[in-house]
């Protein structure tokens, strides 16, 4: 069983997203939180699966909440997917470099969102790929924080290789038939070069892959 927190100040944004979410088979919302501290506090108490964190909620906004809990060791098992009104919201960047596993609109299709939750869980493909893309290429350049190029340094080629095909938003099966290996080699291809780079996911794998200049948003398709 899946189990979610909702953090979002506005109640019928819980609401709905509670009934749909509760309709599943797999999926339970654990808890809500109106705001970012209290979402901080149910975090900690009920150590769900992953927390549905609005960004611009009161007392403490959704991308300090988010740095808090990605940032405590205690809590390295659960994901953050942050919720947002505007599909290229700068927050979002912020939040996905600082342990995000990625994010939604909240007018989001249900069946994406359902997607989206049983997806991050699994540790598998960024969510909202091409908006989330676009987004950290826009981004990315604003970066106040100095490049990771030195990091690649740890990687093989191979591994150089597959995160470039990760941050251009390539699946394990994609990477697997562009290299041709199997999806289980690919996926241990990713894994390692996860662990060599501390990134917490495939979301801050992507990050890395364009701060270090790996991949350029003109390969975008």
């Amino acid at each position: 069983m899946i189990r979610v927190l909702l953090a979002d100040d506005q109640s019928l944004v819980r609401a709905g997203f509670r009934a749909l979410l509760d309709a599943q088979p797999d999926i339970e919302v654990a808890g809500e939180a109106a705001d970012g501290e209290e979402a901080l506090r149910r975090v900690r108490e009920l150590r769900p699966d992953v927390v549905l964190m609005d960004i611009r909620m009161p007392l403490l906004d959704g991308l300090a909440a988010t740095r808090r809990v990605t940032s405590d060791a205690e809590l390295a098992d659960v994901k953050v997917v942050m919720l947002t009104t505007f599909e290229l919201d700068e927050y979002v960047f912020e939040a996905i470099r600082a342990g995000a596993s990625g994010f939604l609109v909240k007018d989001t299709e249900p069946d994406e969102l359902l997607r989206a939750v049983r997806a991050v869980v699994q540790g598998d493909a960024l969510l909202s790929p091409g908006v989330t893309r676009r987004l950290i290429a826009e981004f990315a350049a604003r970066s106040k924080e100095p490049a990771a190029a030195g990091a690649l340094a740890r990687l093989t080629e191979r591994e150089r290789e597959v995160m470039a095909l990760v941050g251009i938003g390539l699946s394990n099966e994609e990477i697997a038939r562009r290299l041709v290996v199997s999806p289980l080699t690919a996926k241990t291809h990713v894994s390692r070069t996860m662990v060599k780079l501390g990134a917490r996911d495939r979301a801050q794998l992507v990050v890395l892959a364009y701060e270090s200049g790996l991949v350029r948003p003109g390969w975008l398709g």
